[in-house]
């Protein structure tokens, strides 16, 4: 009886690979956080610290440069010669000298071709100075060089008949804006100088989003001009709740940047949150939203994103309504919404134009082309591999014809496949639109067809491929599916190595990711971890509207009612 209970029990070579199984996990978590450790030590100093060098570096940057310690003392000649000395010598700025009418005054208006309103110049800037002037019966004020101050507030109040009206004292200050498109009105006897207007440069119409493209819904998204960005959220969602806090990033190239939320919905912590991350932002210049995204994540060693992006309006406006923040950058068509939590990136504004039954559909259509777009090549292989015994038997003898004269492993096929699809994937974005979608549909063809004629891949792998490939397509936020196509590469290899074993390993190693990580204090994997029955009614089904009652439990909003 004995030796038939022994004969179950499996040999020792199993009991140590069963082992290793156990074992890498955890080395692999603690080589993990030592790394994140080691790095945020080399690093990253304390937070007081780090908090006195940014209060110490934005305070030193507020005047730098070589005009820094120049102050616009209010004689023209003087001040006239150090515009021109310094930023003056640029090839695109302008300066128009001319004499007020009615005071003898002397003042020069400095401004850059192509970011200015040339109408505004004249009808608002010249003709009332030039043409209009001081009337005959209040010259006589200004004749003495002491009322210099009275004209400044004269000419403010009574000949600029413009919205916005800003004062520089320093040479600095007028410089970084007229550098952004605003005029510089300098006039003899004044200290400082007058920045009128705002800029006008060139701007493209509102158009569609080209990366998140919708059968149904609004089409429009946003534009490079943070003004026209906040213009659009105020017209879709006309609240006087909706509050925008403004503030400049940047050390060098400062850039203005919109904090946006519904002060009755977003909870304060979050939103003190975000603008202290926001104030703790030190580079040269932040370029697009993307340089704040990767700066302002919880863990930046992670493959999934944190900070979700979008150039569509109704989607912040949604965000919003949810209790959510978003940010908004000049100079880019991407806002960022924070905090942003693994089904955000599965979810699409479609899924709510469509009734409930419709949009549950899609939405879960969209769940399993997400598992086969990062788990069908690794099934492949350690199927393949490692347990043939599992394939049906009709379905293992057709896959063996297939294979027959193959000269690779299954892995290396794989990768040759995948790769290439990779490679195609990306050259059709680089290549011209006319020619860009033709060229990736033929060379696909004509390099699956031509692999297989060659012996060099199998018809079965051709059709996982392809299946894969086209199931990432279907995830709407791009940046969501670059994440799975690089993890499809670490399934690949885990199943290669240890087969449907290392599948269930890096399944559990990737969960294990997940619910550890987070997003400005929110759960990623929420509300799956952990676990809220309310907010399931908006995670892999979407529920009636008359159901969807309650904001998002995980957000802590001030008011969780959507609908009394």
């Amino acid at each position: 009886m004995w030796s038939k209970i022994l004969s179950y029990v499996p040999e020792w070579p199993i009991w140590g690979q069963a082992f290793l199984l156990f074992l890498m996990p955890i080395l692999f978590m603690k080589g993990f956080q030592w790394f994140r450790s080691s790095l945020k030590k080399g690093t990253f100093s304390s937070e007081d610290q780090q908090n006195q060098d940014n209060a110490s570096n934005s305070s030193s940057n507020e005047e730098t440069g070589s005009y820094a310690n120049i102050r616009l003392i209010g004689d023209y000649a003087t001040d006239l010669i150090s515009v021109k000395e310094t930023f003056g010598q640029n090839a695109d700025v302008r300066i128009r000298e001319f004499t007020i009418r009615g005071t003898n005054t002397p003042a020069a208006v400095i401004y850059v071709d192509g970011l200015v309103d040339h109408d505004l110049i004249d009808t608002h800037l010249f003709s009332p100075l030039m043409i209009e002037g001081v009337p005959d019966t209040e010259q006589k004020i200004f004749e003495h060089p002491e009322n210099a101050n009275e004209l400044k507030a004269y000419v403010s109040s009574r000949l600029l008949p413009v919205s916005e009206v800003q004062e520089a004292e320093t040479l600095q200050q007028a410089a970084r804006a007229v550098l952004i498109g605003k005029n510089a009105l300098l006039i003899d006897g004044m200290p400082g100088a007058l920045l009128v207007g705002s800029a006008k440069g060139k701007t493209r119409s509102l158009e569609e989003p080209l990366s998140e493209a919708l059968l149904r819904g609004p089409r429009i998204g946003f534009t490079e001009r943070l003004i026209d960005n906040t213009g659009i959220l105020r017209i879709f969602g006309s609240n006087d709740a909706l509050f925008m806090t403004s503030h400049q990033v940047g050390s060098r190239i400062k850039k203005d940047l919109v904090i946006a939320y519904i002060r009755d919905i977003a909870n304060p912590d979050l939103v003190t949150e975000v603008e202290r991350r926001i104030q703790n932002l030190d580079m040269d210049m932040m370029l697009e939203s993307g340089y704040v995204e990767q700066l302002i994540e919880d863990d930046e060693l992670s493959p999934f994103q944190q900070v979700q992006n979008t150039e569509r309006p109704d989607r912040v406006i949604s965000g919003l309504l949810e209790g959510r923040v978003a940010i908004l950058l000049d100079g880019t068509p991407f806002a960022l919404i924070v905090p942003s939590t693994f089904s955000m990136l599965l979810q699409s504004p479609e899924d709510y134009y469509e009734r409930w039954i419709p949009g549950t559909f899609l939405r879960m259509l969209r769940f399993l082309a997400a598992t086969l777009a990062m788990f069908a090549p690794a099934l492949y292989i350690s199927f393949i591999s490692y347990h043939p015994g599992l394939i049906p038997t009709k379905l293992a003898l057709t896959i063996i014809q297939t294979r027959q004269g193959v000269p690779f492993p299954s892995i290396i096929e794989a990768l040759i496949m995948e790769i290439s699809i990779e490679i195609l994937r990306e050259a059709g974005i680089r290549l011209p639109k006319p020619i860009g979608p033709a060229m990736g549909i033929v060379g696909g063809l004509i390099i699956g067809e031509a692999a297989v004629k060659a012996g060099i891949v199998s018809p079965f792998l051709v059709i996982v491929v392809a299946v894969t490939a086209i199931s990432s397509f279907s995830i709407p936020t791009y940046s969501a599916g670059i994440t799975l196509r690089i993890l499809r590469f670490f399934g690949m290899f885990s199943a290669a190595v240890f087969g449907l074993y290392g599948v269930v390993m890096f399944f559990l190693l990737l969960c294990s990711h997940l619910v550890r990580l987070k997003s400005f204090g929110t759960p990623y994997v929420t509300p799956a971890v952990p676990y809220s029955l309310s907010d399931w009614k908006d995670f892999f089904i979407r529920s009636p509207l008359r159901m969807m009652k309650q904001r998002p439990s995980m957000m802590h909003p001030k008011d969780p009612d959507r609908k009394k």
